[in-house]
């Protein structure tokens, strides 16, 4: 039956052939160069190749019949078997001594001809798309470098903003190798693989059945599938008799099958609707046009009753190569003539520069590969594929467009409108997302431990017995999910408390996807980070102390100012009053009188400088300048110690030293202390409220350490004339609602989480939740707690007034020594000059005695 459908084909060639020999024959001038043909003769693509070249050599010497070469094609058939390629392919080189050879289609089989390529020295034209090594210059690839598409597939994924995808490839070493090619794509574009299924051709249908259903489990929408045809259309057929052809799924698929879907049954087009494939693509041209006029009429001339198939991709690309090679062979024989040992080197570095307009569009080789512009995105609706636009893989951000060479439209990201399996038209179908398991439903694990009620309670609904959450972390949940309009539903499951249990069994639960997500009062770490995915935190980040308000102290006005400082201040009150009663006493008659009165004088003088009250007028400038310099110091000093003391009245200090009690509840885990350092602190864990403030009450602590959504529950419950949050640090990420890792839904709550926040839906329902009926709570809860006053901080302007105070006695000092110096030198020299005149006196009068 096979050898009867053939053989209509069979007789087109036998007539092309004889065609060509006639045309030979009028003209016996030119010379024939063998050309070896490699190509598997029962399939469809080797059949396509094959009557295209043979059209491309008839239609190349009808058009140029001054040539003086003829290429004579001497065909070997593959059988489909990739081994026989390289015996083929000695075959040709040892008997026939061609000068080229064209084909292989497969990848298998070029890769056997790959290797023999450098040992021949001929050029060797493939139509496989799968890249080449650069060490073989001899190997020509006629077709589109299938590795290119992967950029345009993972940029239609980021465009629908799907975070997930399963890839399907072919199980064999081409199509791991291109699984990981894609997979390199993928994360430059920050998606996931959630799964790499690789299925043999050779598969069965329960194989494949098997292997899908495992995949309709996964938490993933979208489906790159890299597949020959024979191997997608078994897919397709199996994937929409488990229902994932339905909506809510999407199915991208690459030319590898789409070059080829023209060439497909209508059963197959048929299991496929929705789909969304990359193709080769070639300009529409009148030339194009006739060529595939004539291939129809041609070939169906002799099976009118065939299905109807349309030439594709391989044929155009095996049309421009045996054109190239046409003109390639015809410039080196008459460049080269009577120089036949380099003729295989000429040809090659001629095939480099052919330049010509062909079937598909500009013909020119770069480094041995053909290269294009674009590929065609095409949505397999009805019959056939729906051009729905192009992704330009040559343009700078490879951008899809709805046409080539017009501006862009915004709509639809550049694309037509679409249809997705299912029939649904959504840019973005979501609840396939949901739909994981077999249920319908998002199962929600929730924490039933009852301690903060305001955070997180559950809820029955009295007449359908269905259980809710409300609270804020619940109120959150619920506000969010019901923004994104999944029309999905969700079971909420309740979690009991059970001693030594803490929330890493949630997260356990989540990593082995027992349930899809838990809510509550989670705290984001790094280490629960690596089994789930978190949304983006709903509270405040960090922690927060929480610590009884003191009580009322009749000496608070101390304490601005540590015990050093004071004793400082008094000291040096009591050194300037010494100072300037030092310089003034003896000739400021306001310092002088009787000793109780200079005392009282001059301290009265010391302190009033506190206040600037000082009346007494200083004659020396010595004491100007000590008063100025101490009065300058009074004013620093006077303003901090009344910031201070401001502060004190308005939160009062807490110490935490070695006999504080850090507290951390259940959420924790430690990783809120990693960063706190409290030396030999004790640390115990509360659960509740309740037992939050007996703890503080109880007068054994001095303050709790939590979570600030904690910290703010337990201050809206209890008066604010009793606690008081006195400070926070950020050593924790706050609350987050936890997603099987690679869940979409983690994204999406995060989107809608940020929009409450700006939107101030997130600070209405923590009003609902946690504002303090008494008064209302600090909006600043990141100021530092007010700090004493200590002497180091002032040493600088002690040091300064300290030495001025020295400087100013010691020059008074040095003044009253040199003016006792001054009076003794005077009074021993009136001592002296009443001495002589004594003796003068008495010399005198006893002159006179004598006379």
């Amino acid at each position: 039956m096979a050898y009867c459908r053939s053989l209509p084909f069979l007789i087109l060639l036998m007539l092309l052939s004889f065609q060509s020999l006639l045309t030979a024959h009028e003209d016996p001038s030119y010379k024939d160069i063998q050309v070896g043909v490699i190509l598997d003769m029962d399939s469809w693509v080797g059949k396509v190749v094959y009557s295209c070249i043979t059209m491309a050599v008839s239609d190349f010497y009808r058009i140029n019949p001054h040539y003086t070469t003829r290429i004579t094609f001497t065909t070997r058939d593959t059988k489909g078997e990739p081994l026989l390629v390289l015996s083929t392919a000695l075959d040709l080189l040892e008997n026939t001594e061609v000068q080229a050879i064209i084909g292989p289609e497969s990848t298998a089989e070029a890769r056997f001809l790959e290797v023999l390529g450098d040992k021949a020295n001929i050029p060797i034209l493939s139509f496989s798309t799968t890249p080449f090594s650069n060490q073989n210059h001899n190997l020509l690839r006629m077709a589109d470098d299938e590795t290119i598409q992967f950029k345009g597939v993972a940029a239609m994924v980021e465009l629908f903003k799907a975070k997930n995808v399963i890839v399907i490839c072919e199980d064999t070493e081409n199509g791991r190798e291109m699984a990981t090619y894609m997979a390199s794509e993928f994360q430059e574009k920050n998606i996931h693989v959630t799964y790499t299924s690789l299925i043999s051709t050779s598969a069965s249908k329960e194989q494949v059945s098997e292997e899908l259903q495992k995949l309709q489990t996964m938490q993933a929408m979208v489906f790159v599938m890299h597949t020959p045809p024979s191997l997608a259309t078994g897919i397709f057929s199996k994937a929409k008799e488990l229902g994932m052809m339905d909506e809510g799924y999407m199915w991208i698929i690459t030319s590898k099958t789409t070059n080829l879907l023209d060439s497909m049954d209508a059963e197959a087009i048929k299991s496929m609707q929705g789909a969304v494939g990359f193709r080769s693509y070639f300009p529409a041209s009148r030339k194009l046009h006739n060529f595939v006029s004539k291939w129809r009429k041609e070939h169906y001339a002799l099976e009118p009753f065939m299905e109807y198939k349309e030439v594709d991709s391989n044929g155009i690309w095996a049309y421009d190569a045996v054109y190239a090679l046409a003109m390639a062979i015809e410039k080196v024989h008459t460049t080269l003539i009577g120089m036949s040992s380099s003729i295989h080197a000429s040809l090659l570095d001629e095939m480099l520069r052919v330049k010509f307009h062909g079937l598909g569009g500009e013909f020119n080789l770069m480094n041995g590969r053909t290269i294009s512009k674009a590929m065609e995105v095409v949505n397999v609706i009805g019959k056939g594929g729906r051009r729905v636009g192009f992704w330009m893989m040559m343009s700078r951000n490879g951008e899809f467009v709805k046409e080539i060479g017009k501006q862009n439209s915004t709509s639809n990201h550049g694309l037509e409108s679409m249809i997705w399996p299912g029939g649904s038209s959504a840019t973005f179908p979501k609840r396939r997302i949901l739909e994981t398991n077999g249920n319908k439903k998002l199962r929600i694990l929730v924490p039933d431990f009852g301690t903060f009620p305001n955070l997180l309670q559950l809820t029955v609904d009295p007449k359908t017995n269905i259980s809710g959450v409300s609270g804020f972390c619940g109120d959150v949940f619920n506000a969010a999910f019901s923004a994104l309009d999944y029309g999905v539903g969700v079971e909420i499951i309740p979690y009991p408390y059970k001693d030594g249990m803490n929330y890493n069994d949630l997260i356990d639960k989540i990593y082995l996807k027992e349930y899809d997500a838990v809510i509550g009062d989670i705290t984001i770490t790094a280490n629960r980070s690596v089994y789930v995915d978190f949304t983006l935190p709903f509270s405040d980040l960090g922690t927060g102390t929480i610590a009884r308000n003191a009580k009322k102290n009749m000496w608070i006005f101390l304490d601005p100012l540590s015990a050093d400082l004071w004793i400082t201040s008094g000291c040096f009150f009591l050194f300037l009053g010494f100072v300037i009663w030092f310089i003034e006493h003896r000739i400021n008659e306001e310092f002088q009188g009787s000793t109780c009165q200079q005392i009282g004088t001059t301290l009265w003088f010391a302190f009033s400088t506190l206040v600037y009250a000082h009346r007494e007028k200083l004659q020396s400038n010595l004491s100007r300048f000590v008063v100025t310099v101490w009065v300058f110091v009074v004013l620093v000093l006077t303003s901090s110690y009344t910031a201070t003391l401001s502060s004190v009245l308005t939160v009062q200090q807490i110490g935490m030293k070695e006999t504080s009690t850090g507290f951390l509840g259940v959420s924790f885990g430690g990783a809120a202390f990693n960063n706190m350092n409290f030396g030999g602190a004790k640390i115990e864990n509360l659960y509740t409220p309740e037992a939050y403030v007996k703890a503080l009450t109880s007068g054994g602590v001095d303050a709790i350490i939590d979570e600030i959504l904690y910290v703010k529950s337990v201050l809206a419950m209890y008066p604010t004339s009793d606690f008081s949050l006195i400070s926070t640090a950020s050593t924790t990420n706050g609350f987050g609602f936890a997603f099987q890792k690679g869940s979409p839904l983690a994204g999406e709550m995060s989107t809608e989480i940020a929009k409450m926040r700006e939107d101030g839906t997130l600070k209405a329902l923590e009003d609902k939740w946690l504002k303090r009926q008494s008064a209302l709570m600090s909006k600043d809860f990141s100021s530092p707690s007010p700090k004493i006053l200590n002497l180091y901080g002032f040493r600088g302007l002690f040091l300064i007034s300290g030495v001025t105070m020295a400087f100013a006695l010691l020059v008074s000092m040095v003044r009253i020594v040199r003016e006792k110096l001054h009076v003794k030198i005077k009074m021993q020299v009136w001592r002296h000059i009443l001495r002589r005149s004594s003796e003068i006196h008495a010399q005198d009068s006893d002159a006179e005695s004598t006379v």
